[in-house]
C-alpha cells in the first residue's frame, strides 16, 4: 500500500515540486496551505507522515507540530520540517517541538525522499515488511495468507486489504472515511456504512467462538485493531 504524505506548505512552486517527486517515488500526496488547514487535514486523512513548513500563514509550523503531538490519534505520526532556517538553534527548536527530522531549503528532492523513507522505516517498519504480525495473527503478504493461532483465515480481497491496513497501524483508531481512503482509495465513491459490512465480515472470519474480538469499535470515532477489548 502507498504511504500517505501530507504536505503542509504555502508556496505553490514548492508544493508542485514536492508532489511531483513524492508521487514519482510511489507516495500518495495530500496538501494543505496553512497551519490550521494542515491540522484539519491531518485529523481527516490520518497520514503516514507529515512534511511541515516552518513559516506558515495562520499557525506556524512549530505550533502545528506541538499540537499534532498533543493529539492522541496523531501523536505517533512522523513529522519532517521544511524550512529556510538553517541555524543549529532553529533546528533544535524544531526537533524539540516534536519533529522527527529537519531539512533546510533549498533541498535535494532525492535527499528528501531518502529522509522520508528512513523516518518511515523507523516509525512503521511494518510498511516494508513481507509478514505482518499482531499477537497471534500472522499475515504473509507474499503468499497472501492469513492465520490466527495457526488456523487459516479465509478473507475476500477487501477484507484482506482492510486487515493489512489495521495490522500496519495496531492500536490506531480510523474513522470510516479514513478507512475508505486508505483501503478503497480516495477516488472511489463508496458509502461509509460499507465499511461496517466489511468489518463484520472480517470479525466473523478472525474470531472463533472462544477467541477475543481483536477489532475494537470506538463509538463515534471508528475502528482499531486492539486486543484490549
Amino acid at each position: 500500500m502507498k504511504a500517505k504524505i501530507l504536505v503542509v506548505e504555502d508556496e505553490a512552486a514548492i508544493v508542485a515540486l514536492l508532489r511531483y517527486n513524492l508521487e514519482q517515488a510511489g507516495f500518495e500526496v495530500w496538501e494543505a496551505n496553512d497551519g490550521e488547514e494542515g491540522l484539519l487535514a491531518a485529523q481527516e486523512q490520518s497520514p503516514d507522515l507529515i512534511l511541515l513548513d516552518w513559516m506558515l500563514p495562520v499557525t506556524s509550523g512549530l505550533e502545528v507540530c506541538r499540537r499534532v503531538r498533543r493529539t492522541t490519534e496523531l501523536r505517533n505520526v512522523p513529522i519532517i520540517m521544511l524550512t529556510a532556517r538553517g541555524e543549529e538553534a532553529d533546528k533544535i527548536r524544531g526537533l524539540d517541538s516534536g519533529a522527527d527530522d529537519y531539512i533546510a531549503k533549498p533541498f535535494s528532492p532525492s535527499e528528501l525522499i531518502a529522509r522520508i523513507n528512513a523516518v518511515l522505516r523507523r516509525s512503521q517498519p511494518s510498511l516494508n515488511a513481507e509478514t505482518l504480525i499482531y499477537d497471534e495473527i500472522v499475515m504473509d503478504l507474499t503468499a497472501h495468507r492469513v492465520q490466527r493461532s495457526g488456523r487459516d483465515i479465509h478473507l475476500g480481497p477487501t477484507e484482506f486489504r482492510l486487515l493489512r491496513h489495521l495490522l500496519q497501524h495496531p492500536g490506531r483508531v480510523f474513522s470510516r472515511e479514513q478507512l475508505l481512503d486508505h483501503v478503497w482509495g480516495h477516488d472511489v465513491y463508496v458509502e461509509p456504512r460499507t465499511v461496517d459490512v466489511h468489518i463484520r465480515r472480517l470479525r466473523k472470519a478472525l474470531n472463533a467462538d472462544d477467541e477475543i474480538d481483536v477489532i475494537r469499535t470506538v463509538r463515534s470515532a471508528g475502528y482499531a485493531l486492539d486486543m484490549r477489548n
